[in-house]
């Protein structure tokens, strides 16, 4: 028997359909406006669903596709520097008969990079890239060539200042009061192997890196960009392409690091070479003292910290001395700021003007005190 078709027009049939559409069309409304506000708060919510990358730092900030800007902003700037370097080697006496003198003298190029900090000529790089050098040529992003002569250096952080006459350069852009975060995306440019110009690119590995004792005054940026030969005394730009940094070495792999490098800050950078230009040399504060950190105590939280550095050495008749600071005292605080860490604190106090005065709190066989200390210029290091 054949089934008995329904009647779709019987109005309680079409009563039933009219609810179920109009029960489905409330939550597809309700569904698209909660679509709506949700990406009106939250754009990056946007960028997501169309499988755009979001880079960190803020909703609805996105990570570039390139960052071909950026090195056309900075790249300019950046030079190439080749150095000739004479080395005298003492020879055996029979040679010393052939050759008629007790040498033997050699001639070896070498490359490194720089930095153009202003029109009229002036470029940042490394001290080592420059000390003990008979001839610098400098090549720019344009073709040309020059000839480059030492203003100044400063071997406490291994820098130096040069100055090139030709007209028309590209100054770099300076991030002297940027923020640098650990995972910051950076570029590092320079002459690589000899490849001018060459772009690695990295993130910020970390900051603040004061314990390489490879120079007195340290306060790296550490980055896996990699930093190869010839990169030493060029950029290290951040996503806008501002410089942030100065390249200056890498572990290398003879001691088992791969992109491990490191840059000075600008803002260090910046200050030294500012010195350089209208002195001749760094003015540094100097307090007369050396020190050393303290043991880790262990926390009631079971966390390690230490608190004040040990007075190690004071020089009688300087700052320190004549504040009353003595060998075996503990530091505490600097204006007021916690001290925990010696070079640290030896770097704020080198970048203070002689003839500052600082308040320290010290603490000796467990009593407090204060005192106020006058920094005079640093004298000679070396």
């Amino acid at each position: 028997m054949d089934p008995v078709p329904r009647d779709h027009s019987d109005p309680r049939t079409l009563s039933k359909l009219i609810e179920f559409f109009g029960f489905l069309a409330r939550y597809v409304i309700a569904g698209l406006a909660l679509a709506f506000v949700l990406l009106f708060l939250w754009p990056s919510l946007r960028d997501r669903l169309a499988g755009e990358p979001v880079a960190a730092g803020g909703a609805g900030v996105t990570a570039p596709h390139t960052y071909a800007d950026a090195v056309d902003r900075a790249a300019p700037s950046v030079v190439s520097i080749y150095t000739q370097v004479v080395e005298i080697q003492e020879v055996s006496p029979p040679l010393q008969r052939i050759l008629g003198r007790p040498y033997l003298a050699r001639s070896r190029q070498d490359m490194g990079s720089g930095v153009l900090v202003s029109p009229d000529g002036y470029i940042l790089t490394n001290y080592h890239v420059v000390s003990r050098v008979q001839n610098i040529q400098v090549a720019l992003w344009d073709g040309r060539f020059a000839a480059a002569e030492v203003v100044g250096s400063d071997p406490e952080t291994d820098l130096a200042v040069l100055k090139i006459d030709l007209e028309g350069l590209p100054a770099a852009p300076l991030a002297r009061d940027v923020a640098i975060r650990v995972g910051d995306v950076v570029l590092a440019i320079g002459n690589a192997l000899g490849l001018s110009h060459t772009v690695t690119m990295g993130i910020v590995s970390a900051t603040g890196r004061n314990d390489l004792r490879s120079v007195l005054y340290e306060d790296f940026i550490q980055t896996d960009a990699a930093i190869n030969a010839g990169n030493s005394g060029g950029a290290l730009v951040n996503a806008r392409g501002e410089v942030i940094g100065i390249n200056t070495r890498n572990l290398g792999r003879a001691l088992g690091g791969q992109n491990i490098g490191f840059a000075i800050p600008i803002s260090l950078a910046s200050n030294v070479m500012d010195q350089i230009i209208e002195y001749g040399s760094v003015r540094r504060g100097w307090l007369g003292a050396q020190f050393s950190d303290l043991p880790l105590s262990l926390q009631a939280d079971g966390s390690a910290s230490r608190r004040g550095i040990q007075v190690r050495e004071v020089t009688p008749g300087g700052p320190a001395w004549n504040a009353g600071i003595r060998q075996g005292d503990v530091l505490l605080a600097l204006d007021g700021q916690r001290i925990d860490d010696a070079r640290a604190f030896l770097l704020v106090i080198a970048q203070r003007a002689p003839g500052t005065e600082v308040e320290l709190e010290v603490t000796r066989d467990g009593q407090p005190f204060s005192t106020y200390a006058t920094l005079i210029q640093q004298p000679p290091l070396r």
